[in-house]
């Protein structure tokens, strides 16, 4: 079993849903019921010991925050929360400690449940999860944010988490396309217990606002049987085959890989004794943590036979 290296004392006054650290893991950001997010520096001293600071404390929500997201740092400081009160705020830090509400982002109906930010490649860009069962994309280009048009209609029971293909995925270039420039992909958890995978198959119009999105076909035979709490798209390993991970109320996580025929399959991780609420890959791609109703987080690594083994525990 994992011991903690270190243990933050938030200050938070109700339960935190999301942490989050920035490029370099030198920021740590946390998201409550107490609609505040806090910020802390976070620094190693010579002997390798961590200590964390706060930093800030932002507000501007009028309920839960339920998530947070740092874009690139190539973009500057930029750090996007989401709310039960269908609001996805964009904070800046400009300059050092001083931060700046540069957007609030309302076109949602109900809470937003999850953001992700793109790869850098494709420009400041997020994507917004709502339980009104619609993903809408913001995109900053020509000093303006706009929303990309139009929404993706999800599904209608509501969307619980959105996750961006890293740039150059397997499934985003066809070998014979004369354009080799990758697809914009995102895979979406819906509460109609299903996984989706949409491709942006254009974008035109005004500072590029205007995108037209595709669902990629799916078995629904390998679906989840419960609501899809989150999902998880692996960065590029150098894999001839994209990965993804998604988890359910069904107390299941599913492991999704596409190979290049353009299909998608799943296979099943061993099952756990309580809903699964999140999951998230190592920046390399080869190991999953994997949080479950139960308290308990577990990492796992996938065998030369394709069967899972768990590496390591916290139970807390």
């Amino acid at each position: 079993m994992a011991k903690p290296l270190l243990k933050v004392p938030t200050d938070h006054e109700d339960m935190i849903h999301d942490s989050q650290f920035d490029y370099y893991a030198k920021k740590l950001a946390t998201c409550s019921s107490d609609r505040t997010i806090k910020i802390y520096d976070v620094s190693v001293d010579e002997g390798g010991k961590n200590s964390v600071g706060k930093s800030a404390t932002l507000t501007g929500h009028e309920g839960p925050v339920w998530q947070v997201a740092w874009a690139h740092p190539k973009f500057g400081v930029i750090l996007a929360s989401c709310s039960y009160d269908g609001s996805v705020l964009i904070h800046r830090e400009a300059p050092q400690k001083t931060w700046t509400k540069i957007f609030r982002h309302e076109v949602h109906k109900a809470s937003v449940n999850s953001i992700a930010w793109a790869p850098h490649e494709f420009g400041l860009c997020l994507a917004c999860a709502s339980s009104d069962g619609c993903v809408s994309i913001l995109h900053y280009k020509d000093d303006m944010w706009q929303v990309a048009a139009p929404i993706i209609e999800n599904d209608k029971l509501g969307c619980n988490a959105v996750s961006w293909a890293p740039y150059s995925s397997v499934g985003s270039v066809s070998p014979d396309a004369k354009d080799t420039t990758p697809m914009k992909r995102l895979v979406t958890a819906s509460c109609d217990n299903k996984v989706r995978i949409w491709q942006c198959k254009s974008s035109s119009g005004a500072a590029g606002a205007a995108w037209t999105w595709e669902e990629e076909v799916m078995n629904d035979a390998d679906q989840h049987s419960d609501w899809v709490r989150d999902v998880a798209w692996a960065p590029n390993t150098a894999m001839p085959y994209d990965i993804i991970a998604s988890c359910s109320e069904d107390n299941k996580v599913l492991i999704w890989t596409q190979n290049r025929d353009k299909k998608w399959t799943a296979k099943a991780m061993p099952e756990f004794g309580a809903p699964v609420w999140r999951v998230s890959w190592s920046i390399t791609g080869n190991v999953l943590a994997v949080s479950t109703g139960d308290h308990k987080v577990s990492l796992w690594k996938q065998c030369v036979d394709e069967s899972w083994t768990k590496i390591s525990s916290i139970d807390e």
